[in-house]
């Protein structure tokens, strides 16, 4: 017999070999400083790399920045300010950007599951290892569960063909919108507005239905607003549809749109990574970190200091000539909230209830940083009604604006209250949250370790609750995800 292989321990590979191994996955900033903290060999200095690297993690951090779609945008001034916001740590970076990137996108939790949230008026959808579930009041079939469904006061799965892995989901009032890992759109809910993007169809599609007209058009995120919707295709270009009596659309004019149109003044100015959607305006982000706003101009929601309506997309001077470099932005129902590369916070619109957080409730016409929270490197911002949630890169989240049935989890606060500046939220200081999306009057948020937080009103199921009416205290929320393929009906094979 020959001689059998000698074992190779992880500290006799070469150091190169270890970068190699490292930056070819999709390892998270956490994932390095757990490896840091537990093996020798990834705290060590190499004189393969520059002094400027504490350790041969640090340098992996540095390369796996590198290649981050959000540091690549950055502009090398930029890069500075973010390298020098995150105190020289290169693993501080690395998790700024896929904090940021989760916050719209899938998270990453450490049971292996990827989950998101997206909250409706008065329901609730969440993703879970690539399937969908629903909850709340089905409005025209936005639960996307049949016609029979009314109101679910528990988490069940929307039925998808067996092969579909959905990625992305955006809940509105009447609506919704599902994106699957093919780049395919799914939409269900009202549709007598042709927000679901199906032509002139104008009936209620109480099951998900392919979009046609996207077939071959590969997206990657949806923003449904009240009566119209957006699709960002991962080549960074803009399709609307639905209503367009303020210019939501895009196109130039107010005529609405009953299937999909690409916004043909969006591709010619760039690549857009990023879309929100009020309920008449739109706001995309591009990746050089300008943000083009349309639409409704009430409530000063377009950030150009004043009500116009645009009926194409205008650049916001306001970042511009200042160099900021926004990476994501909150459309809520009177006010808008950004978020800029190095963490910072700005918000505009109505003031009312202290929505933007500066302490009053004045209106703000163009964006005003948040400057009480400026110590802070911020992750995420999530805007509705009068209320607002900023999410730290610690998992902190901070909130202030209208209690609104408790929607704000103040549980020391009454159900109207008005909270004028941003305050902790207390009760979830022992969880680190990932990911928020708030609703017309209640909050849903997934932690680091795929648990689901509710809190606020309940009448309608919306916190998977059957026996509460309202929470201001966050309740956990258990969600059922054994796939009952005895539940699929016949009837909606046709709709895909």
């Amino acid at each position: 017999m020959g001689d059998r292989p000698r074992s190779i321990f992880i500290d006799e590979l070469p150091s190169h070999l270890l970068v190699q191994i490292l930056t070819s996955g999709r390892l998270s900033a956490t994932d390095l400083a757990c490896l840091e903290q537990t093996c020798q060999v990834f705290r060590g200095n190499y004189a393969l790399f520059p002094p400027i690297f504490q350790s041969l993690i640090d340098y992996v951090a540095f390369q796996l920045c590198g290649i981050h779609p959000i540091y690549v945008s950055l502009s090398s001034n930029a890069r500075k300010d973010l390298f020098d916001r995150c105190d020289g740590n290169w693993k501080r970076v690395l998790r700024f950007l896929q904090s940021v990137e989760q916050s719209s996108d899938l998270v990453n939790t450490s049971s292996g599951n990827q989950m998101q949230i997206s909250t409706g008026s008065y329901h609730t959808l969440v993703i879970s290892n690539s399937s969908i579930y629903s909850c709340g009041s089905s409005l025209c079939g936005v639960l996307g569960r049949g016609p029979e469904i009314t109101r679910s006061g528990s988490f069940e799965r929307i039925n998808f063909p067996s092969s579909s892995q959905v990625v992305h989901v955006s809940a509105s009032h009447n609506h919704a919108a599902f994106l699957l890992l093919s780049g395919e759109v799914f939409t269900c809910g009202d549709n007598p507005s042709f927000c679901c993007g199906h032509g002139e169809v104008g009936r209620a599609l109480f099951w998900p239905k392919l979009v046609e007209t996207l077939k071959g058009v590969s997206c990657k995120q949806a923003a449904t607003g009240l009566s119209f919707t957006a699709f960002l295709t991962r080549q960074g270009h803009v399709y609307t549809c639905g209503t367009n009596a303020h210019g939501q659309l895009g196109h130039g004019d107010n005529v609405d749109r009953p299937t999909p149109k690409i916004v043909e003044a969006l591709k010619g100015v760039g690549h857009v990574v990023q879309i929100a959607a009020g309920p008449s305006y739109t706001l995309a982000v591009m990746d050089d970190g300008t943000v083009y706003s349309f639409g409704s101009g009430t409530n000063f929601c377009l950030g150009h200091g004043e009500q116009h309506n645009e009926l194409q997309p205008r650049a916001i001077q306001f970042f511009k000539r200042r160099n900021i470099h926004v990476v994501r932005v909150s459309a809520g129902d009177e006010h808008v909230v950004a978020l800029d590369s190095n963490g910072y916070v700005y918000t505009w619109g109505k003031g009312y209830c202290g929505a933007l957080g500066h302490g009053d409730e004045n209106d703000k016409t163009i964006p005003a940083l948040l400057s009480s929270i400026k110590g802070h490197l911020v992750v995420q911002v999530c805007a509705r009604k009068r209320k607002t949630f900023v999410l730290i890169e610690n998992g902190s989240v901070y909130a202030f604006g209208w209690m609104a049935f408790g929607s704000l989890g103040f549980s020391d606060r009454g159900p109207s209250d008005k909270v004028l500046k941003p305050q902790i939220l207390d009760n979830l200081r022992a969880h680190h949250v990932s990911q928020i999306s708030t609703g017309l009057y209640h909050t849903v948020v997934i932690t680091n370790k795929g648990l689901i937080f509710g809190f606020g009103d309940n009448e309608r199921g919306q916190l998977g609750h059957d026996s509460l009416r309202a929470c201001r205290k966050p309740i956990q929320i258990e969600m059922e995800e054994a796939l009952d393929e005895a539940g699929l009906v016949a009837g909606i094979i046709s709709n895909y």
